[in-house]
């Protein structure tokens, strides 16, 4: 009987095992274009972030034979593999520098690197040297990137955009049983920080507000609008947004802000370095400065939350700052 059983549950595992296997070709809908793989790709450039640290979180280290744009250092559990792997450029790599490094796969954060109007180059440009392309859906699912910049938001971000990249990628490389444990993690530590603010009871109407960066100091801030990465996090813990755009990152001027009067200011910190303001120490100089900003309530109470500026994207670190902006509601005190 027992011999039975092991050998049930051995045939179940083996199942189990044959089913998350890729089956190549595969091909997929990416971004509106069809990619197909004939095999798991040995070499992807990451333009991105996010899907560098995707990557990482697949196991899929040793795959990876360059990085570029960051906007803050990788998370700390990657620093140690993320060192011994060529950096091309802290922001936008070249074309060239990135075929420089024989990848099978380029992995893809933002359409308007590598995209119809891509700054980096276009999927044709690669498609032509034999090189695969995939873009992250966060990126063009519910979002229309034909406006140029930021792109605007067509729909909400959700979380399973994200989660969708993740799956996708790990189908590409025959990791599937990977893409769905990370997937569970994320989904975990999204629930609990859903859970923790709900057990908060915190007052109707809460406003929040995003600020990314400014051009100048002294010029209107980059604010979230309510349909990206930011507006979800506000939705998911209760709070409102005051910026009403579904722009991504829409310039308003602060003393529309001040007069909307969030409750809580969200402030990214970054180790880019475009803007003055790309500086958390000159965002938070200038807030408790400034005879505008220093007269809204959430200056004035001190409720100024700090995220990685990655997280206010549409990444799998959105999750994390959900879970961080929940943590940090648990801190403070609402009249």
């Amino acid at each position: 009987m027992m011999k039975c059983m092991i050998l049930a549950v051995a045939s179940l595992l083996g199942a189990v095992s044959a089913s998350a296997q890729t089956h190549y070709p595969l091909q997929i809908e990416n971004c509106g274009r069809k990619v197909r793989f004939e095999a798991a790709p040995e070499r992807a450039v990451t333009i991105g972030q996010s899907a560098t640290e995707i990557l990482y979180s697949l196991g899929l280290a040793d795959r990876v034979k360059g990085t570029s744009v960051w906007f803050n250092k990788v998370l700390p559990r990657y620093a140690e593999v993320n060192a011994q792997i060529p950096r091309l450029a802290d922001n936008d790599p070249s074309f060239e520098s990135v075929v420089a490094r024989k990848p099978d796969l380029v992995a893809v954060q933002y359409e308007w690197h590598v995209g119809p109007n891509g700054v980096v180059g276009t999927r044709e440009q690669f498609a032509d040297l034999g090189i695969n392309t995939y873009i992250l859906p966060a990126d063009c699912d519910t979002k229309d990137n034909s406006t140029g910049g930021d792109g605007t938001r067509v729909g909400a971000f959700d979380p399973v955009q994200v989660y969708k990249g993740i799956r996708q990628l790990a189908e590409i490389f025959d990791v599937a049983d990977r893409g769905e444990t990370l997937v569970d993690d994320l989904q975990a530590t999204e629930a609990r920080a859903v859970a923790r603010a709900k057990a908060l009871d915190l007052p109707k109407g809460l406003k929040a507000a995003f600020w990314f960066s400014s051009a100048d100091i002294a010029l209107d801030p980059y604010m979230a609008g309510q349909l990206g990465a930011p507006g979800y996090m506000m939705r998911a813990l209760g709070l409102t947004n005051v910026v009403q755009s579904d722009e991504e990152w829409p310039t308003v001027g602060w003393e529309s802000i001040a007069k909307a009067d969030p409750d809580v200011l969200v402030i990214a910190k970054m180790d880019r370095r475009r803007f003055p303001a790309d500086d958390v120490e000159e965002k938070l100089k200038f807030l408790r400065s400034d005879p505008v900003t220093r007269q809204m309530k959430a200056v004035r109470e001190g409720h100024i939350v700090v995220m990685d500026a990655h997280a206010m994207s549409a990444t799998l670190r959105t999750i994390y700052g959900l879970d961080s902006l929940s943590d940090a509601l648990a801190g403070m005190t609402f009249q």
